[in-house]
């Protein structure tokens, strides 16, 4: 972290913990990396003041922890913690997405329809910071109609969680193609009001990414241990 990031003096906190978000959620800062805030405050040219309130915004999304009030490390999920955050995407997602479809309008499909051809974009042009915000943006319009806010607030802290681990898995180009068409399917589906299919068909998208995912985490980890 030698470079110096140039940054707007506005709402300074909230400039670097949207940043240093991004920097996690790409993978630039690693899983488990330790960063400090002297070496935050020289890289982003400020006090140290800024940068722990914006840790301690990072470490209350559960995306860095705290130590000892001097740094942070990038929060480091077990397996079985990965796959949790899947799981509860399919017992929320599912719910969510039974109950909005009934209500979905023509002004709703439309925005999904916008927000899916950017997915399609981006796949395209290999722009992998817009992946997982594209990937929850989608699912989120799919589930507009369903009138649970706080089932949704729930959802998006746990999007938080799960972004790099969707961009992960559409990192590897055999693996893009099957997801683009499902959520072309998603769609088609929800249009046509065939609920149970839709449902059916996402609760296996979501349970399919998370297989794949936890495969290609598994045997990273284990080449960590065994370098």
């Amino acid at each position: 972290m030698s470079r110096q990031r140039a940054i707007s003096r506005q709402s300074l906190p909230e400039v670097i913990a949207k940043d240093l978000r991004e920097r996690i959620l790409s993978g630039e800062l690693s899983e488990g990396e330790v960063i400090r805030q002297e070496a935050l405050a020289d890289d982003y040219d400020v006090s140290r003041m800024p940068v722990r309130e914006a840790l301690k915004q990072l470490d209350a999304e559960g995306l860095v922890q705290l130590t000892n009030n001097k740094g942070a490390r990038v929060t480091r999920h077990s397996i079985e913690e990965i796959r949790e955050i899947f799981d509860l995407r399919i017992l929320l997602e599912v719910d969510l997405f039974r109950r909005s479809i009934p209500s979905l309008t023509a002004a709703h499909f439309a925005e999904c329809q916008k927000i899916l051809e950017k997915m399609d974009r981006s796949y395209d042009a290999e722009e992998t910071a817009e992946w997982g915000k594209l990937n929850h943006a989608f699912h989120s319009a799919l589930y507009a109609a369903a009138d649970r806010a706080m089932t949704h607030d729930i959802l998006r802290n746990i999007g938080l969680h799960s972004d790099r681990y969707v961009r992960m898995h559409l990192s590897v180009m055999a693996r893009r193609a099957p997801a683009k068409e499902e959520h072309h399917q998603l769609l088609h589906l929800a249009r046509e009001g065939n609920t149970d299919a839709a449902c059916d068909l996402l609760r296996q998208h979501i349970g399919r990414s998370r297989d794949q995912l936890l495969d290609m985490i598994v045997a990273a980890r284990a080449l960590e241990t065994s370098a």
